[in-house]
């Protein structure tokens, strides 16, 4: 089963998460993904006459369709754009063939077959600073803009800590009612910033894609033509904040909808000035926006390749760029660093997965210092400092919906392949 819709699964929905817990669940998503689809279309038909949408969900569950969707969001779902700046920053160069297998639960396996079975449209592999792969399949190129679904969420965080640095947050402890007086009374009334980044929140979120009423339906239907905003002010108290990592994508938009009311700018215009600049990214960006242009800061980013690996090589560097101190280092010193009981990895009763949580980003099952930001249909940012390397993969990957470990191996790949390279 395929599906292309930024609006319902901005997240990861991680195939890591106990498979007793989410098989059921994914079956159900897989049964409504393409009727899904066929109300979002309609809605942005009569919204934008200009917007070319398919005709129909089984069009868009061709394979060879879905890979042009995702790199094609711009053109199906209005945007903001990022703008880059002048010169871009260099990338040097110093190619090395890929190893020829990774392991994976004790036994090698082809990396070549990987690529192929995952669907892989880009991989970027960075070691020591230099490329030493990059490499396009199914009809991909280097210019092209690839959505990146919930990888946009390690972006936001990266936001959110220059903000705090800035002092225009004046700490991560305070509720973030103290900036948002909308979401009170609200799920979000006096959550404090840093549960919403450890995706800890405690709301009562639903993500039952078999009811058009859940909390996930009502905001798919906002990307199609409301507002993400109000959609959250209706979301309602859960458990105490803090005590359970549990995965909720609107946690991400509160995130978004704190970064506009403390600079005053769309996030997508507050990543220009902060990151997209700064960094040198050789190419605009683009934000898929909801009903009323608010930004869809839980998985709307759309990049190229290699500027989601500068990225990468921004969190390696801890935060410097070209002598410059972009993003804090202790920010993300503590955005990698589960720091609570129920975001360590491993088999943990406290969270719905088996990999660690920091600030927006995840850690691996077994971790030994690197960290990965993850995007449904396996979209990866994979962050090494141990072995001084950054591997991005991009992906419109078909059988991701019932490859239920497909994020265990992808990540014991990357950590195989960054033990191997020169």
């Amino acid at each position: 089963m395929q599906w292309q819709s930024p609006a319902a699964f901005p997240g990861p929905h991680c195939r890591h998460i106990r498979a007793n817990k989410i098989k059921t669940k994914r079956r159900v998503r897989a049964s409504v993904l393409l009727a899904l689809f066929a109300v979002l279309s309609i809605g942005w038909a009569a919204a934008e006459d200009s917007y070319s949408l398919p005709e129909s969900p089984a069009e868009v569950s061709a394979p060879d369709v879905i890979v042009e969707n995702f790199r094609a969001m711009d053109r199906l779902y209005r945007t903001e754009i990022v703008r880059a700046g002048g010169q871009p920053s260099t990338l040097l160069r110093a190619p090395q063939p890929l190893p020829d297998t990774y392991v994976y639960k004790g036994n090698a396996h082809s990396v070549a077959e990987f690529i192929d079975q995952t669907d892989t449209t880009g991989l970027l592999v960075i070691k020591g600073g230099v490329i030493v792969h990059e490499s396009y399949y199914l009809g991909e190129t280097e210019t092209d803009l690839h959505i990146s679904w919930s990888v946009a969420k390690s972006f936001v965080s990266a936001l959110v800590g220059i903000a705090l640095n800035e002092g225009l947050i004046e700490s991560i402890n305070d509720p973030v009612t103290n900036y948002l007086p909308q979401l009170v009374d609200s799920g979000y009334d006096e959550v404090p910033i840093k549960h919403i980044l450890q995706m800890s929140s405690g709301v009562d979120f639903t993500e039952d894609y078999a009811d058009f009423e859940s909390d996930v339906m009502r905001m798919a239907m906002a990307v199609a033509g409301g507002s993400l905003d109000a959609e959250v002010a209706k979301i309602k108290p859960g458990i105490e904040p803090g005590t359970r990592n549990r995965y909720v994508s609107a946690d991400t938009h509160v995130l978004g909808m704190l970064l506009t009311a403390v600079s005053g700018k769309s996030v997508a215009a507050y990543m220009e000035e902060k990151l997209w600049h700064p960094l040198g990214m050789e190419a605009d960006a683009k934000w898929i926006l909801d009903g009323v242009g608010s930004t869809m800061a839980m998985g709307g980013l759309n990049a190229t390749l290699r500027d989601f690996g500068r990225f990468g090589l921004l969190y390696l560097n801890k935060g410097q760029w070209d002598g410059n101190q972009i993003v804090p280092a202790e920010w993300i010193r503590a955005s990698v660093t589960p720091d609570a009981p129920h975001l360590l990895p491993g088999d943990n009763s406290l969270s719905d997965s088996r990999f660690g949580y920091g600030y927006q980003w995840w850690i691996p099952e077994n971790p030994r210092g690197d960290f990965i930001a993850i995007g449904v249909f396996n979209q990866f940012i994979y962050v090494d400092p141990a072995h001084d390397v950054v591997i991005v993969k991009t992906s419109a990957y078909a059988d991701y919906l019932t490859d239920y470990d497909s994020e265990e191996r992808t990540v014991a790949a990357f950590q195989s392949l960054a033990e191997q390279l020169k």
